[in-house]
């Protein structure tokens, strides 16, 4: 078993079958063999959102948080499905996250924290990564979090 799936199994996730796309798009695409672009992924766990609403209205800074974490999550099982060994990561380039937002809430960087930590905690270093963290009035079909990721393959 490898070093990557050692951790992820200290830490008690288990990845799921990544959802099919649901517009056209696909999930992930590798580019020059090194750079792998994940999709943005949503907050669904066993193929239920965690949860729903805006942040700063309907959820707090740690639901957004919890939000953020379970997309990383599954940005990381869309990316082991096209790869196939999550130990080819050399390291998390660049994350792009989306909270849903209620207006005035200004919190963003602290909801997408959940995925960067999670990077940082199972790639160690080499999950650091660039990042953004924007406000939007609405995501697709109610998610707080969408998160969509750059990966550098060895």
């Amino acid at each position: 078993m490898s070093k990557i799936q050692d951790r992820l199994e200290q830490l008690g996730i288990l990845l799921d079958e990544p959802p099919s796309p649901v517009a056209a798009y696909v999930p992930a695409v590798t580019f020059l063999d090194k750079l792998v672009y994940v999709s943005g992924q949503d907050c669904r766990k066993n193929g239920k959102l965690i949860y729903e609403g805006l942040l700063g209205r309907d959820l707090t800074v740690q639901q957004g948080y919890e939000c953020a974490r379970q997309s990383a999550i599954n940005c990381l099982a869309v990316l082991k499905q096209h790869i196939g060994d999550l130990e080819k990561v050399k390291r998390v380039v660049k994350v792009l996250g989306f909270v849903a937002s209620a207006p005035g809430f200004e919190e963003q960087p602290y909801v997408i924290n959940g995925g960067s930590e999670l990077f940082e905690t199972v790639f160690g270093e080499n999950g650091k990564h660039a990042r953004s963290a924007i406000g939007t009035n609405q995501l697709p079909f109610g998610t707080p979090v969408e998160i969509e990721v750059i990966f550098e393959l060895k």
